[in-house]
């Protein structure tokens, strides 16, 4: 890597846990949250292992974890720091407000961030998982101008730049970016650590600072209103067919529906 170690920003979104089964709130405004399990993305937690494997190469050596949400989202940004992040940033939210936070204005709070921060790089995940909305990444590199690099699944350094396999739909792409730069991560990019005991106690003496959205002059109004969440339909029961000729006039009817 070129003269000197990179400052990483990564994102660190609260989601409801992978294992919980999600409950949709009995008036449809959206799912039931409240004494359900949270965690870190899993993207995001794929995000954090690969700056740490970057900073044990020395291409690194600095790691900001950043979290935009209500208090609640300090045991998120603890997780980081477990897993070795240097310092986080909580960018703190009401929960009225991060109910309709989306990720226009995640992007432009991560961007401002990185600016202050002079972040020399931004890892996300690719999308978290409770909205998938696969937007925050790239909107934080065309707010910043910086070149992208999305759904990596390998990064590597070769000279002064980074060489990044994408997932993409037809197999993988390989590209190289200068820096500053942004990527997201995609599941097969690494295995992410568990945090040792050591290094959670350690974590609890690292540096947090606390802002606003209006640190930034960021408006996070809702560009979108969300009518209505609903359970997906249940799925109809299957059927069985004596022969290859019952099967397939079964699907000549239903092909002309």
């Amino acid at each position: 890597m070129a003269s000197k170690p990179m400052r990483i920003l990564v994102g660190c979104k609260r989601v409801i846990d992978y294992a919980v089964k999600i409950r949709v709130k009995p008036d449809g405004s959206g799912v039931v949250t409240d004494g359900v399990k949270h965690s870190l993305n899993p993207f995001d937690e794929i995000a954090m292992e690969e700056a740490i494997r970057m900073k044990e190469k020395k291409i690194a050596n600095q790691i900001v974890a950043v979290s935009c949400g209500p208090d609640k989202c300090q045991e998120t940004l603890r997780t980081a720091l477990a897993m070795g992040a240097d310092e986080a940033i909580h960018v703190k939210l009401s929960d009225a407000e991060y109910e309709t936070l989306q990720p226009l204005a995640v992007a432009k709070i991560l961007s401002e961030v990185a600016k202050q921060q002079k972040a020399d790089l931004v890892i996300v995940g690719k999308q978290a998982i409770d909205d998938d909305s696969n937007q925050t990444g790239q909107m934080i590199a065309a707010l910043l101008d910086w070149p992208q690099a999305t759904f990596a699944s390998e990064v590597t350094v070769v000279e002064d730049k980074l060489r990044v396999t994408r997932e993409i739909d037809g197999g993988l792409e390989t590209i190289t970016v200068a820096t500053p730069a942004v990527i997201s991560a995609d599941l097969r990019l690494n295995e992410p650590r568990y945090a040792t005991l050591p290094n959670i106690m350690k974590a609890k003496k690292k540096p947090m600072a606390t802002t606003t959205p209006s640190d930034y002059n960021v408006d996070i109004s809702p560009r979108l209103k969300v009518l209505a969440v609903s359970d997906p339909p249940t799925r109809e029961a299957g059927s069985k067919v004596a022969d290859v000729d019952e099967l397939i006039t079964k699907l000549k009817d239903a092909g002309s529906l």
